[in-house]
């Protein structure tokens, strides 16, 4: 008993600690992503040009997702016409180029970790782009689009089709300020929060587990923490295998890397092992799903040779510029609820918490939590314009005489707006 009690004390300490910034990630994630519309991501993913996967890159980002979603997004973009390579890159940055990654990760582990994210993850997108280009055969594009076009659902399928993009026409201000804006925004951020919460829970729990009752020699024994070189070389390789193993994906895994950190495994392996939350033997299972067998295996083997050797590189950049951190900077809360500036805060990004959760109540987003799940759209769905009305399309956006639809936006501020007109773009919102 007083080792369950140790293991839930580090996990309730480790959650107070960070429970401000992944507010604060999902609020700021939450805005990028009211002002970016699906149809404008969908329009520039044709092809496989370095500038295409860098704008596939920086859409990723802004559409922060959980991992199951991001996959899920990624499939309906290739089902729509993106390139495959596009939509992979799209899906690598949009779990993995995130603002509450970078926050969390700054805040458990250091600010250098954060850069790692961000100079590893376009490093991890080259590579990917390299390997498809050497080894991605047409025959295997062929029959994965075809598995693709089965519309076999996975998860998180209704999360992933809903637009929930700001409509209105107007300036970036203006329609961020307005009625519609703050609905979109609390939609987006609750809907977030309810896709990963699961992955959160139970790497906070795993992570609080693991920090009471594995002692640091076997992690020392285990990463060759005593041999500095062998542990360069195993880290990126074992940090992968790690991730598939523990199940954990999203930010539900830094709790987990703060404990591998410090129990010895290499920098780069570090970077490796929050990378592989897209390999994770449920979202193995989800690829085989929607691209096939072959495809699921090529995915693996490329995706985890991309995150060993970007995890090589970021040790190389880091280490030869002396920003490597020592393992004894990163901390496993275990003091629990202080006044300090971490209470105050949490106080504060509590309270926006609510507010936003109070809007997404009452603008239809209960409707939308029961769609999380979803199924995926017929290949021949209609990719610009929602279907008001229908139950069938999580549309992502609805209006306050039909409650009862899959919602994204009930809205309060049209002025005179009417989603789904001509000429008002909705987005493939049936994606």
């Amino acid at each position: 008993m007083h080792a369950v009690v140790h293991a839930l004390s580090i996990t309730g300490s480790m959650t107070w600690e960070i429970t401000w910034a992944l507010i604060l990630g999902f609020a700021l994630s939450a805005v990028i992503q009211a002002v970016v519309r699906r149809s404008t991501i969908v329009r520039l993913l044709g092809d496989a040009r370095p500038r295409t996967l860098a704008v596939a890159a920086g859409l990723g980002a802004a559409s922060s997702s959980c991992s199951y979603a991001a996959v899920a997004l990624a499939r309906a973009l290739f089902r729509k016409g993106a390139d495959f390579t596009a939509a992979m890159a799209f899906e690598i940055a949009s779990t993995n180029l995130v603002i509450e990654l970078g926050v969390i990760l700054a805040l458990l582990m250091g600010w250098q970790f954060t850069v790692a994210e961000f100079v590893g993850g376009p490093i991890m997108i080259v590579i990917i782009a390299v390997l498809f280009r050497l080894f991605l055969r047409e025959r295997l594009l062929r029959s994965a689009r075809e598995h693709a076009d089965l519309g076999l659902a996975g998860s998180m399928e209704g999360h992933a089709a809903m637009d929930m993009s700001i409509q209105r026409e107007g300036s970036f201000a203006r329609r961020l300020f307005s009625g519609e804006g703050f609905t979109s925004v609390s939609h987006v951020f609750v809907m977030e929060w309810a896709a990963i919460i699961r992955d959160l829970v139970i790497g906070l729990l795993v992570a609080g587990a693991i920090a009471a009752w594995v002692p640091d020699s076997f992690w020392q024994a285990f990463f060759f923490s005593g041999h500095p070189l062998a542990a360069k070389l195993w880290g990126p390789l074992i940090g992968p295998v790690v991730a598939i193993i523990s199940f954990v994906c999203s930010i539900g895994n830094v709790p987990l890397a703060v404990v591998l950190w410090k129990g010895g495994i290499s920098f780069g392996g570090v970077v490796a092992f929050i990378f592989a939350d897209l390999i994770i033997a449920p979202i193995l299972n989800i690829y085989r799903k929607y691209y096939g067998r072959k495809m699921a295996a090529f995915l693996l083997g490329t995706f985890f040779a991309a995150m060993a050797l970007a995890g090589y590189a970021v040790e190389l950049i880091f280490g030869g510029l002396g920003l490597i951190p020592s393992p004894a900077t990163a901390k496993i809360p275990d003091q629990g609820v202080s006044w300090d500036y971490t209470t105050w805060l949490n106080i504060v990004f509590l309270i926006l918490a609510a507010a936003l959760m109070i809007r997404f109540t009452r603008t239809g987003g209960p409707a939308m939590l029961r769609m999380m799940g979803g199924q995926p759209d017929p290949a021949d769905a209609p990719s610009g314009h929602a279907q008001h009305g229908t139950p069938e399309a999580p549309t992502g956006h609805a209006h306050h005489d039909t409650p009862e639809a899959p919602t994204g936006h009930a809205h309060h501020d049209t002025h005179g707006t009417h989603h789904g007109m001509p000429g008002a773009d909705a987005g493939p919102s049936t994606d």
